[in-house]
């Protein structure tokens, strides 16, 4: 069992890596209880000395936050909150997805800016510690006041309400707590609003999203340097003295990691007949590059928002003030999150046509890489597929965060939408994860009409191991099981 300490320090996107296996289990240090139990003292304190209204702590929310709740109400009137605002619909989101939304809230709440109980959080690490996973749908975000109806269903279970996800099977979220003797909560004033307002459902896609575009960014790189051998393609483009005179850190970064997997290839060293590569070759480092510096800005914003605490009103014990402000409003996130669908989809785009490249009958190498093209289609289709998922990437590319719908009776009038940018930029992930693995099948398949020279050692290694997953095509056969089988070893190269 391993336990991941959550103290005061702040996370890089890497520390959270140990929340991927589902056997680590969360600790909250004393001082970050300490934190929660003396917000939680300020606030108490403070309400019974306060004559003005606060904001969703003695009023109703949205429009109605002009409408005072008396003080025997107020439980109720965060329960209400809860309950009214589970209103999620569509897929339901990956357990994983759900376990760091779970992770990233209890995070938010224990730096002790939110008013919650000890209590409150505590269950919430029960839960977490204990695989116990609230069901939560994909759609019902708008990303302004946080991510009210995600939040809302990830919060029911702690009323004994909603469902959960529990040793691979759904059960009613009543009968698991009380297999674990955890009785229904009854909420304290501000605590719903605190569960409810926040960006964890935007940010546990975010930081999702972000770690798998990051191995793919690397894997494409990879990739292009197999089908540059086996299209006998060129190394000058990749010299440093190019990318020193224009020097964007990402394109030099992707230069020398190119120079690096082709370091040894026979391939890459014999003469060559043609002057120059196609743009989808040549243009590699300016491509990917462009793709790792977003990733970069991206990272940014994605590790700020990790270290912050996002729900509203915001106490300040320090400071004795209770601020209703913007902390929920998802902007911060959801441009990123477009520009990376955007940056993923350009490396998407380039890798089809690398594909078209090698399957176009060029360079000594077969039409449609089959020795008896005409009586076999050989790697025709492959590429239609390929092209197919390309343009449903550019489609989802089109930015969420430029939409804005009025909501609350034009209270929440300017929303981020970033929850739409979080799910849709999951599947241009996934989209990606395709592309990549259709390349990786049409270079390994060129790579064998090239021999016996080889390309380097480290690509021969990775083109072996591919190898003992989808074999070489010698005559037509069913292809999408292979397209499939190399999907699957694309994603197992995040765990190597």
């Amino acid at each position: 069992m391993e336990y991941f300490h959550l103290s005061l320090k702040s996370h890089t996107l890497e520390d959270l890596l140990p929340i991927f296996n589902e056997s680590t289990k969360i600790k909250l240090s004393e001082e970050l209880f300490d934190r929660i139990k003396n917000c939680r003292d300020y606030l108490d304190n403070k309400m019974q000395n306060h004559k003005e209204p606060i904001y969703g702590i003695t009023t109703g929310f949205g429009s109605l936050c002009n409408v005072t709740v008396s003080v025997d109400e107020l439980s109720k009137l965060q329960r209400n909150l809860v309950v009214s605002h589970a209103c999620g619909v569509g897929a339901e989101v990956p357990q994983i997805i759900v376990r760091l939304m779970m992770f990233l809230k209890i995070k938010s709440l224990s730096y002790g800016y939110s008013g919650v109980r000890t209590e409150t959080v505590q269950r919430l690490v029960d839960m977490f510690n204990n695989g116990v996973y609230p069901v939560v749908y994909e759609q019902g975000s708008l990303g302004a006041s946080g991510d009210l109806a995600p939040l809302a269903n990830m919060s029911l279970p702690l009323l004994g309400l909603g469902d959960v996800n529990f040793n691979g099977k759904k059960y009613a979220a009543t009968e698991v707590n009380n297999k674990f003797g955890w009785k229904p909560l009854t909420l304290a004033s501000k605590e719903g609003l605190a569960l409810l307002n926040g960006t964890q459902f935007m940010l546990a896609y975010s930081v999702w999203n972000l770690f798998r575009a990051k191995k793919l960014s690397s894997l494409a790189d990879k990739i292009a340097a197999i089908s540059l051998d086996a299209f006998d393609g060129r190394v000058e483009p990749f010299t440093p003295g190019v990318h020193a005179i224009r020097p964007h850190k990402g394109q030099i970064d992707t230069a020398a990691a190119m120079r690096e997997l082709l370091n040894g290839s026979e391939l890459i060293k014999r003469e060559k007949a043609h002057v120059q590569d196609p743009y989808s070759f040549r243009c590699v480092p300016q491509v990917h590059g462009a793709t790792k510096d977003a990733l970069d800005y991206i990272e940014r914003a994605f590790v700020t928002e990790l270290n912050s605490a996002t729900d509203n009103p915001t106490i300040l014990p320090e400071e004795d003030m209770i601020v209703s402000a913007g902390n929920f409003h998802g902007q911060p996130l959801a441009i990123p999150l477009d520009v990376l669908s955007i940056a993923l989809a350009e490396l998407g785009s380039i890798s089809e046509r690398r594909t078209y490249q090698l399957i176009s009958g060029k360079r000594g190498l077969p039409s449609f890489l089959v020795a008896k093209p005409g009586l076999n289609s050989g790697f025709m289709i492959p590429q239609y597929a390929q092209a197919s998922v390309v343009s449903q990437n550019k489609q989802l590319a089109t930015p969420a965060c430029v939409d804005t719908i009025d909501s609350s009776q034009g209270q929440e009038d300017h929303v981020s939408m970033g929850a739409n940018a979080a799910t849709k930029c999951c599947r241009v992930v996934e989209n990606v994860e395709k592309i990549l693995a259709i390349e990786l099948m049409n270079a390994a398949q060129a790579l064998e009409f090239r021999r016996p020279q080889k390309s380097s050692p480290a690509l021969e290694e990775f083109v072996s191991r591919y190898r003992k997953i989808v074999p070489f095509i010698s005559e037509d056969e069913v292809m999408y099981t292979h397209i499939h089988n190399s999907v699957n070893f694309i994603r197992e190269q995040y765990y190597i």
